[in-house]
């Protein structure tokens, strides 16, 4: 596989076991993203998940998170996936993070077989691809990754080499995308040693790598012809109560049309109402109680919900009397 880049992004992964973090003095030390643990088996959740995603976005990191495999048999991996996907809603979903979600398969305490381990890893990824939406990444070690086949090759690659050789190319894969590069790194804000990692690219290359791929299908030319005059309406909208009271129907009829597309990708993107647009959802329902412009029962986007929020808060939905 390839060597690293010369000012390749730096980040680092952690769990639990690095207690409590600064996590916006880690990003004044020089590191771009990181990986937390979510999540392992059928039921555990690491208890620093949440807290350490949120310290993350505020600190201006790219967020990713990843699952430890336990699996022995595709049933059980399958039940993973489904875990793994459940842990992440907590946070807005797999599309909430800046990075892949991350199969963390490394070890065979029970022996199986290479051909097992690869069955276990592709009913894993493509399981949690199903229910979440967002194809994962592989995280595993330099001589483990040796029992996957070709197939998975699709994925992109998280691989553990503690040391400055490279790793070495595989049947799946003949490059990296992010090498975890040592066990034993020292970061400010980090109390003990952290595993530390570098990206194939720049931070600069890593942002814009992973730029659209948190959000809904690509959409189309008519659909960001028809998305940019809604943002060109809303900015007049601000400017003027007058203008907002004559045109509300009008936007009523578009807000109609914004969740019929919505309503398209909501197998891919369904999410419950978060906590910050239940207001919004509550007076958008509350406008036309008798045909309501939108469903609270059914799930739907993190841009759906944002969209209503924005509107809210111009005051689309309010009534007069």
């Amino acid at each position: 596989m390839q060597n690293r880049s010369p000012n390749a992004a730096e980040g680092i992964d952690v769990s639990r076991y690095q207690g409590t973090i600064d996590w916006k003095r880690v990003r004044a030390d020089g590191k771009s993203f990181a990986f937390i643990k979510a999540s392992q088996g059928q039921r555990y959740v690491d208890p620093t998940f949440i807290t350490n995603a949120k310290g993350i976005k505020a600190a201006g990191i790219l967020l990713g998170a990843y699952h430890f495999v336990d699996a022995t048999s595709v049933n059980a991996a399958k039940a993973e996936a489904r875990h793994f996907a459940e842990v992440l809603d907590q946070v807005g979903g797999a599309k909430a993070l800046d990075l892949p979600a991350v199969m963390d398969y490394e070890n065979n305490p029970e022996g199986l077989s290479s051909a097992a381990i690869h069955e276990v890893a592709l009913a894993f990824i493509t399981e949690f691809e199903r229910v979440s939406g967002r194809k994962p990444m592989v995280y595993t070690g330099n001589a483990f990754a040796a029992h996957f086949k070709a197939p998975l090759g699709s994925y992109k690659l998280w691989i553990a080499r503690y040391s400055t050789r490279v790793p070495g190319d595989t049947t799946a894969w003949k490059r990296w995308d992010f090498w975890q590069y040592s066990d034993s790194g020292r970061v400010d804000g980090i109390q003990g040693p952290v595993d530390l990692n570098v990206y194939v690219g720049t931070e600069a290359e890593l942002r814009q790598a992973f730029v659209g791929e948190k959000g809904d299908e690509p959409m189309t030319a008519e659909e960001k012809a028809a998305f940019k005059a809604l943002q060109q309406q809303v900015a007049a909208l601000e400017n003027s109560k007058d203008v907002l009271k004559q045109t509300l129907n009008e936007q009523s009829a578009y807000i109609k049309k914004v969740d019929q597309r919505v309503a398209e990708l909501e197998a891919r993107q369904a999410m419950p109402v978060p906590t910050w647009a239940k207001e919004a959802m509550a007076a958008a329902v509350a406008f036309n109680p008798a045909s309501p412009i939108v469903d609270a029962k059914l799930p739907s986007s993190y841009d759906f919900y944002r969209l209503l929020v924005v509107l809210n808060r111009l005051g689309v939905f309010k009534t007069t009397k």
